[in-house]
Formats: structure tokens, C-alpha cells, sequence
């Protein structure tokens, strides 16, 4: 079996947010890049942060503890956290573990800026 391709965050600062955008799958050995990259994002204290995961094809319950992780940290700095562009199978991920309905949630980075 092939080794996956490891993931890739890309980061992007706005005066309003910060926009992470991780491409690839968040499973248990890429979950750590996504971690890593959030806990830097919220060390620049930014306004808000935004995860855009458009090019993420598929996340695991590691990818989710980090996302959870990264909301707890927001509510602590008094930063708000929006996830936006969820695939059908990421938005599926979501709705069974019902974090749907803990999270803000765009269905678009340009909405999610407005949020």
C-alpha cells in the first residue's frame, strides 16, 4: 500500500482573519500539521481564524479532536473560530459526531469572512 501524501496547510493573513487552508487527508499522522498550524495561527492573536477545508478530501477523528482543540482555544482568547467549505463526506464526518452544531460553519470563505 502507498504511503499518503502528507498534508499541506496553507496560511494566508487578512487584516480581519487568519485563513488556514489544509489540503489532503486529516488522519492520525497528518492530524499534528493541522495542530501545529493552528496553535501558530493563534499565537499572532488574530482577529479570527478561519479554516477553510475545501481541499480537504477526508478527516478522521484525530483531524476533529484538533478542530475541537482549536475551538476550545478560541473561546479562551476570545477568538473566533469559523470552519468553512466542508465536503460532503467532511460535512458527513461532522454531522455524525454532531459537531455541526458546536462550530460556525460557512459554506464559503467569502461568507466565512463575513461571520
Amino acid at each position: 500500500m502507498p504511503d499518503k501524501a502528507p498534508i499541506t496547510v496553507n496560511v494566508e493573513t487578512k487584516p480581519t482573519a487568519t485563513i488556514l487552508a489544509p489540503v489532503g487527508e486529516v488522519g492520525y499522522h497528518e492530524a499534528p500539521t493541522l495542530q501545529q498550524a493552528i496553535k501558530s495561527a493563534y499565537d499572532k492573536k488574530p482577529k479570527k481564524l478561519i479554516v477553510n477545508l475545501t481541499g480537504v478530501s477526508y478527516m478522521a477523528t484525530p483531524g476533529l479532536a484538533t478542530l475541537v482543540e482549536a475551538l476550545q482555544i478560541g473561546k479562551k482568547t476570545n477568538t473566533p473560530l469559523v470552519l468553512c467549505g466542508l465536503t460532503d463526506r467532511v460535512r458527513a464526518v461532522f454531522e455524525i459526531a454532531r459537531l455541526n452544531t458546536v462550530f460556525k460553519i460557512a459554506p464559503d470563505l467569502d461568507q466565512a469572512m463575513t461571520t
